[in-house]
């Protein structure tokens, strides 16, 4: 996935349905966004790489 994972899944034609930022005690800060299209959803957990540049993203099926 790119640096904007979001962008490119409401590019596919995914709508943005919920979204939230939870604060990991000062580590990062990860942002949920839950997502449907035609009967799926998706929860994606974005956030800051801890090293380096770029974001670090996770995918679950709802």
């Amino acid at each position: 996935m790119s640096d904007k994972p979001l962008s490119d899944l409401v590019r596919q034609g995914w709508q943005v349905i919920n979204y939230a930022v939870n604060d990991a005690g000062g580590t990062a800060v990860y942002h949920n966004v839950l997502v449907a299209r035609q009967g799926q959803h998706k929860l994606l957990t974005i956030r800051k790489k801890m090293v380096g540049e770029g974001v670090v993203v996770s995918e679950l099926e709802v």
